[in-house]
């Protein structure tokens, strides 16, 4: 069979990422089939690339990744949904092939994409088995009713609905996992981002509210070998050596912790040198794993603590309060480790006042830096009346940050461009910086930092 794995994901800020999800599923998918992998992240045209391709491979099956619903400034939803959606279209112009849907953006509401977008099956969660069996049926005309987490879309009449089969039994081995064929990434991440992903674990057993980590990978947490993990970085280093950086895309890297601390114990015995990041959490993070990470190569941790307002943490079931969030800073800076908090403000139930409270308690920790994002639910993407409902308070909460945007140097704030811009970035790289970028902001030696947006007073403001 002739498999297009189509990566769909178009971000390139702050940077352009690897799909590491959709090479994991390629690699796992037997060899003898024809395997291409198209990443569209960095063509002009994506649509007229995509028809391109599709005339001149003729495949059987198109896997199309989704990976996320939103923009990473978390301003819109819907341009992301109509993007998908005419690829999808692109494929039926062009092939008679069907296409599967799969991604850490289609696994949050996978019934309701399925529809939106037309494809003809979609994958939610891990998808190394699952397409493999699904690759099988469609190759042999076997039932796909028992392939684990498979969507259909079954047209009946002038209606058209979804079967969903339920969830498959057990979770995939990691350390049985094929190590992704990182030959197949489009060359221009590592040339111009310089940046490789790989992931130590799945699975997130905390219970944020909000999150969506547990219904992309579980809340079963399962961990690869600390030395398989250390040899895949390795690998990679030796195939690319114009990687500068490595990110860890666990959701959070240090829980549980004693497999985060056997993971830097391998990076030191191999004495890695190359800088890299991760998520991480002020729950079980103690002075012993934040030495083991700076001497691993670790350059700085990316930590959710979302709010300043033990109120609003318990109401998002985060499992800390501010004074978590306070050690964990001030551990940060004993070892020596950079760290830059993450705050999503306006999050339900918020006020106005408990956004500014969230504002001068991130001004007051005086981290490394600090990311300020403003509440969009991915919900949003397929109701209009409710976007529209909760635009109105979206705008109070950035007329509230723009107010405040100057009383901290390395705030990042993303939906009014503040130390958020290609042309800052771009300044960055070609000082040969790599990396997340927030890292850098103390590089800047005095060049202007933000670009504000003006925005218009909205009656309740």
């Amino acid at each position: 069979m002739r498999i297009a794995f189509v990566s769909g994901n178009r971000e390139l800020l702050p940077d352009a990422v690897i799909p590491l999800g959709l090479l994991y599923v390629m690699a796992a998918t037997p060899a003898h089939h024809e395997k291409v992998l198209w990443d569209l992240c960095f063509e002009d045209d994506p649509q007229a690339t995509l028809a391109r391709n599709l005339a001149a491979f003729q495949p059987d099956l198109v896997a199309l990744g989704m990976r996320n619903i939103q923009n990473n400034d978390y301003s819109d939803t819907s341009t992301n949904i109509q993007y998908y959606q005419d690829l999808v279209a692109t494929v039926r112009a062009h092939s008679r092939a069907p296409v599967v849907l799969g991604g850490g953006g289609f696994s949050v509401m996978p019934e309701k994409l399925l529809l939106r977008l037309g494809a003809d099956f979609g994958i939610a969660g891990e998808g190394e088995s699952a397409f493999v069996a699904l690759v099988e049926a469609l190759q042999s005309g076997g039932d796909t009713n028992a392939i684990g987490n498979l969507h259909t879309r079954r047209t009946g009449g002038l209606q058209t609905t979804v079967h969903s089969n339920p969830p498959a039994l057990g979770w995939q081995n990691l350390d049985q996992l094929a190590v992704p064929d990182r030959s197949a990434v489009d060359p221009r991440h590592y040339g111009t981002y310089h940046i490789d992903s790989v992931q130590t674990k799945r699975g997130c057993a905390l219970h944020c509210d909000y999150c969506t980590y547990p219904l992309i990978e579980g809340r079963a947490v399962r961990q690869r070998s600390p030395e398989a993990v250390a040899d895949e970085m390795c690998l990679s280093i030796e195939k690319r050596p114009e990687i500068k950086h490595f990110f860890i895309v666990d959701s959070v890297v240090n829980l549980p912790p004693r497999h985060a601390k056997a993971v830097c114990r391998a990076l030191i015995d191999r004495k890695w040198q190359v800088p890299w990041t991760a998520y991480a959490n002020p729950l079980a993070f103690d002075r012993e794993l934040a030495d083991l990470m700076v001497a691993a190569g670790c350059a700085g941790v990316e930590i959710g603590s979302d709010s300043g307002v033990d109120r609003v943490l318990t109401a998002m079931k985060k499992g800390f309060l501010r004074k978590d969030i306070e050690r964990m800073h001030q551990t940060c800076a004993a070892a020596g480790l950079r760290d830059c908090h993450t705050f999503i403000l306006g999050t339900p139930g918020e006020t106005l006042d408990d956004v500014a409270e969230s504002l001068d308690f991130c001004r007051d920790l005086s981290p490394f830096a600090a990311i300020l994002m403003i509440w969009l639910d991915d919900a949003e993407s397929l109701d209009p009346e409710l976007a529209a409902e909760r635009a109105v308070f979206r705008d109070q909460v950035k007329q509230r940050v723009l107010q405040k945007a100057d009383e901290f140097p390395r705030w990042i704030i993303p939906p009014l461009g503040v130390n958020f811009d290609p042309r800052l970035f771009d300044f960055l790289r070609t000082l040969g910086m790599a990396g997340p970028l927030w890292q850098h902001l103390d590089r800047l030696d005095g060049r202007p930092r933000t670009r504000k947006r003006r925005l218009p007073l909205s009656p309740a403001a």
